[in-house]
Parts: C-alpha cells; sequence; structure tokens
C-alpha cells in the first residue's frame, strides 16, 4: 500500500509539473514557438537545392504555384521534385562591396543601398560583408561569422577606405567560402563593383567552378564608368546566369537602391526546389533546366541556375 502511495504522488507531482509548464508558455508565447517553423527543408549531402524565380511576361512576380506546378529536368532527364517550398525562407547572404580607388565618388550612394538591401530582407537572414580593393576582407569582427543586426552590418560597410586596384574575384571566393559556414540551405551573394578584376589570385575559371559546385545564387550589380579601360559586364553576366540571379547595370547612381531593394524582394518571393539526382552519369558538369505552367498551361518565365558539379559520394567521402 505504501508503494501506491509512493506511485500516486509522483503522479500528482508530474500533473503539477506539467501545469506549471503549460502556465508559463501561455505567458511566454515565444517559449513554446517552435524555433524553423514553416520554412524547414530536409536537406541530405546529395539534395540539389534550386532557388526559382517566376515572373509574369512584365516582370511581375508570380506567387500561389504549386509543386505540380514545375518540372525539373538534370541532362534532359526529368526529375522527381523531393523538396518544395514558396514560403519567404530565410538565407545565408554575404554583401560583397567594391572599395578600390575609383569607388570613392559613389561610396555613400552604394553603402546606402546596401544597407536598404538588409533593411528589405529577412529579419532572419544571417549576413556578413565583404569589403574588397586589392585584398578582399570580411567587415565583421572576426569573432562573428554573420549578423542580423543592421547597426553593425552598417559599421561592416564602412570598415576600410575606398583606395587602390580591384580584386573582384578574390572577393568572391572569399564570399562563396563564408556562405558554406551558413546555417541556413539558400545561399545567396550580392556583388557591387564598377570595374572588372585587375590584381586578384584566383582566375576566373576558378571563380566558375566553385560556383558550379557551390549551389549559390548570385546578384551582381555593375556600377561602370564608360571610360574605365577594366570594365567587364560579360563577367558580372555570366556569373548571375549561370547561378540564377540577375546582373543589374545602373545608368545612375540614383538607380542603386530601388535595385538592391528589387533583390531583397526577389530572394524573398523564390520558390525552393529540390531533388535527389542519379548517380548515372558520374563526375561532371549537369544542366539543369526547370519549367513552369500556370493553372491554365501557360508557361511562365523562370530563372535559376543553370548547371552544378556533381560529385560521387565515394569522392566526397575522401574529402571529408
Amino acid at each position: 500500500m505504501t508503494r501506491w502511495r509512493g506511485v500516486v504522488g509522483l503522479g500528482v507531482a508530474l500533473l503539477v509539473l506539467c501545469i506549471a509548464i503549460g502556465a508559463d508558455q501561455k505567458k511566454d508565447p515565444a517559449k513554446s514557438k517552435p524555433e524553423s517553423q514553416d520554412y524547414t527543408i530536409r536537406t541530405t549531402s546529395r539534395l540539389v537545392l534550386l532557388d526559382v524565380s517566376v515572373k509574369d511576361p512584365k516582370g511581375g512576380f508570380i506567387a500561389g504555384l504549386k509543386k505540380d506546378n514545375f518540372k525539373v529536368f538534370e541532362n534532359g532527364k526529368q526529375q522527381e521534385i523531393s523538396e518544395f517550398a514558396d514560403a519567404d525562407i530565410p538565407v545565408t547572404v554575404g554583401l560583397a562591396v567594391d572599395e578600390s580607388g575609383s569607388m570613392s565618388p559613389k561610396r555613400t550612394e552604394v553603402i546606402a543601398a546596401a544597407l536598404a538591401f538588409i533593411q528589405s530582407s529577412n529579419p532572419q537572414d544571417e549576413v556578413f560583408v565583404i569589403n574588397f580593393n586589392e585584398k578582399a576582407r570580411r567587415g565583421l569582427p572576426e569573432i562573428q561569422l554573420f549578423s542580423d543586426n543592421v547597426d553593425q552590418l552598417k559599421a561592416a560597410l564602412w570598415r576600410g577606405r575606398a583606395e587602390g586596384r580591384t580584386a573582384l574575384y578574390d572577393a568572391i571566393e572569399m564570399g562563396l567560402q563564408q556562405l558554406n559556414m551558413g546555417r541556413r540551405d539558400k545561399k545567396t551573394l550580392v556583388v557591387i563593383s564598377d570595374g572588372g578584376d585587375n590584381v586578384s589570385v584566383h582566375k576566373f575559371r576558378d571563380v566558375m567552378n566553385d560556383v558550379l559546385a557551390s549551389l549559390t545564387t548570385i546578384y551582381t550589380i555593375g556600377i561602370f564608368d564608360q571610360d574605365d579601360p577594366d570594365r567587364n559586364p560579360g563577367v558580372l553576366k555570366q556569373l548571375s546566369q549561370v547561378s540564377g540571379g540577375e546582373a543589374f547595370f545602373p545608368q545612375t547612381l540614383e538607380e542603386v537602391t530601388p535595385i538592391c531593394q528589387q533583390i531583397a524582394k526577389d530572394i524573398r518571393t523564390r520558390y525552393t526546389i529540390g531533388y535527389i539526382p542519379s548517380e548515372e552519369g558520374g563526375k561532371g558538369v549537369r544542366h539543369i533546366k526547370v519549367a513552369a505552367a500556370n493553372e491554365n498551361g501557360q508557361r511562365l518565365n523562370v530563372r535559376t541556375r543553370t548547371g552544378y558539379i556533381y560529385t560521387p559520394d565515394t569522392e566526397m567521402a575522401d574529402r571529408k
């Protein structure tokens, strides 16, 4: 009898504890809210995760599409879509901002535009800054990889001064490496520069190879002086096209802020589509095509990356 009284007493104590916890959660809803509510994507080492923008013929964003509205092809073969989301999913995003000498008269407007991008982004994005002239440098303090604090990111953008030449490729490589350290499944890099590369250690072919391997979406903004001998809009176009982003070439500095706000909106309204590729075909570049149609069967304008580098599981294991 004494033993049963002890069991009953323990049960009552647990019941009281559960009621107390429930009451505490009602007082503070944040304690009971799942951290990753509404935007969890199941990831695997093999999942190809695509960032997909869909627009109408006038350039307007199209929302409300379902998984069945999309078809994904790899090397011409249709793939089964295993992951799909149309929510505003937080991303890991890097801002690579040119601080070469030629940027000095444009720096105030460019930093204001970069801040407008941050303020228009998802508050749960994890953001970092790369400042680059003759060298690429991290804008945040060394002990801090990412931030969602506007004041910290503003200080990071103003760090350093405009001088020297342009190590564009080195900056992109540094950005890709830091994106790999992010916790978010989707990765984006925004590059703002007024010229081509003229001093980097890395070569363009190295950059393109790593862009294909990373599944990062890259947006580029080229603020070119017409008489700049190093201007190379083709490089910025190629980086954005291959990765599924977009290249912008404003005619005036006043256009840069609206463009940054447009990029932030584009990131937040993209669809997320994932599939598991077949091992058949082996290592190498695989070409991707995504098609979308509305409920009436009308083809829609889709923008996503055009390919990636497939690495066999055995080789990935060897690298680890």
